[in-house]
């Protein structure tokens, strides 16, 4: 194999996770290195997995790539190289058919695809989908989420900046979809009303500045500087900086 192909070759290894099932069967066969995982390459593992804890293990049985049955109650696992968005909703499906559903994906390569995996992870927490990673070159599984419903837990501060920010805002200046660098927020109102003051005004105290525009916290803005619009002309009195 030449030296391209040696490097590609690792290339494909550390990001094996992220390709789909196709694009790594195309890459495999240009380097000759890397077998490509198949869907049927998991069940083995899954299946003494689950045999381990004591259940009776079937494969394809009705539309369920994995059945596991103990003391009358069914546990479906699906099976898939990777996470895709019909896999999601074949979990969800599954579920008119057993509260227990796990989806099953092969172990992750590198740091990139552990945090491709965590986010799916969470999305799947929240459909109360089970999680498992299975190791095929060891015929291994873990289990890194037991199927259970989720109760989303709020984030009382979160909710209250959210709601802070909301009423702040003077009418409605963005257009959804834009981005951050872009943003009217509340902040830079407050920001816009303190040197439009200054500029009619001249220099002015901070405190001043707060009781004319309204704006409750004009000194420290205008000492923080954010936008680069104020200077400190002496002790508590600012300007406005000309616009460059």
């Amino acid at each position: 194999m030449s030296f391209e192909n040696d490097r590609f070759a690792g290339l494909i290894g550390s990001a094996a996770w992220l390709v789909t099932p196709c694009e790594r069967s195309r890459l495999a066969c240009i380097t000759g290195v890397m077998k490509p995982i198949r869907e049927t390459d998991l069940y083995l593992p899954v299946k003494a997995h689950f045999e381990a804890l004591g259940f009776d293990v079937k494969a394809e049985v009705r539309d369920a790539d994995v059945v596991a049955v103990k003391d009358g109650v069914p546990v479906i696992v699906e099976l898939k190289t990777g996470f895709t968005l019909q896999l999601l909703q074949q979990g969800v499906t599954r579920q008119a058919m057993s509260d227990q559903v796990y989806l099953a994906v092969p172990r992750w390569k590198g740091r990139a695809a552990w945090r491709m995996f965590k986010g799916n992870l969470g999305l799947c927490k929240r459909l109360g989908l089970g999680v498992l990673s299975v190791n095929v070159a060891e015929g291994t599984v873990q289990v890194h989420h037991e199927p259970r419903p989720f109760t989303p837990r709020k984030n009382k501060a979160k909710t209250e900046k959210l709601l802070a920010e909301f009423h702040r805002r003077e009418g409605d200046p963005n257009l959804g979809g834009s981005k951050a660098g872009g943003r009217v927020t509340a902040y830079r109102q407050d920001a816009e009303k303190c040197r439009a003051y200054l500029r009619a005004h001249g220099p002015s105290k901070g405190a001043v500045v707060a009781r004319e525009t309204g704006v409750a916290n004009a000194t420290r803005l205008m000492r923080d500087n954010h936008y680069g619009w104020f200077e400190k002309v002496e002790t508590g009195i600012y300007a406005a900086l000309p616009e460059s």
